[in-house]
C-alpha cells in the first residue's frame, strides 16, 4: 500500500514539473534544442549548487525556494534525455505534440525505474535528509561530467541516461519530502 501512495505523490510532483515545463514551452518554444548535453549538465549543476548553498546559508537573496530548483532539475534532466535521443543540437523546433510525447516518454521511463528501485530499496528515500538527496544529485552530476569528458564512454559504470534518470527521481523525492514538511 505504501508504494502506491508514493506513486501518487510522485505523479503529483511530476505533474507540477510538467505544468511548468509546458507553460515555458508556450513562452520559449524549443529554444533549448540549441543546447549541447554538456551545457544542460552545467545548468543542472548550477541548480543543484544553489540548493546546496541555500541549505548551508542562512541568508537567501533571491526569492525562489529550493522547490523551484528541484523542479528545474527534473525538467532539465528530461531535456538532456531528449537531446541525447535526438542528437544534432540545432535549432530544430519540435511541435507541441512531439515535445509532449518525448517529455511523457522519458518521465514514464523515470517512473518505471523509480518503482523498481523503490521496491528493492524499501522506500529508503523517505528516511533521507534533503541535504543527502542534494549531495547525491551533485555526485551524479560530477559523474555525468566525467562521462562527458570521456566522450560518453564508460568501462563498467552506468551511462549518462541512468544518471539523468536518477536525478529526476531524487528531485521528485525531494519535492515529495518538501510537500510533506509543508503539510
Amino acid at each position: 500500500m505504501e508504494i502506491k501512495h508514493t506513486q501518487e505523490q510522485y505523479r503529483a510532483a511530476l505533474q507540477e514539473c510538467s505544468d511548468l515545463f509546458f507553460k515555458k514551452y508556450q513562452d520559449y518554444g524549443t529554444s533549448w534544442r540549441i543546447l549541447r548535453p554538456s551545457s544542460l549538465t552545467d545548468q543542472l549543476y548550477i541548480k543543484a549548487r544553489r540548493i546546496r548553498s541555500l541549505e548551508e546559508n542562512e541568508l537567501q537573496k533571491v526569492d525562489e525556494g529550493v522547490d523551484s530548483e528541484y523542479r528545474g532539475l527534473v525538467n532539465y534532466s528530461i531535456l538532456a534525455l531528449v537531446q541525447l535521443e535526438k542528437s544534432g543540437y540545432e535549432m530544430e523546433s519540435l511541435s507541441l505534440e512531439e515535445t509532449k510525447d518525448l517529455y511523457n516518454r522519458h518521465a514514464a521511463h523515470a517512473e518505471a525505474l523509480m518503482l523498481k528501485k523503490n521496491h528493492d530499496y524499501g522506500e529508503a528515500w523517505k528516511h533521507m535528509r534533503l541535504s543527502s538527496i542534494t549531495d547525491l544529485i551533485l555526485m551524479k552530476l560530477l559523474r555525468i561530467k566525467q562521462i562527458e569528458n570521456n566522450s560518453g564512454k564508460t568501462m563498467v559504470s552506468e551511462g549518462l541516461e541512468a544518471n539523468y534518470l536518477d536525478i529526476i527521481n531524487y528531485s521528485l523525492f525531494a519535492l515529495i519530502l518538501l510537500s510533506e514538511k509543508e503539510a
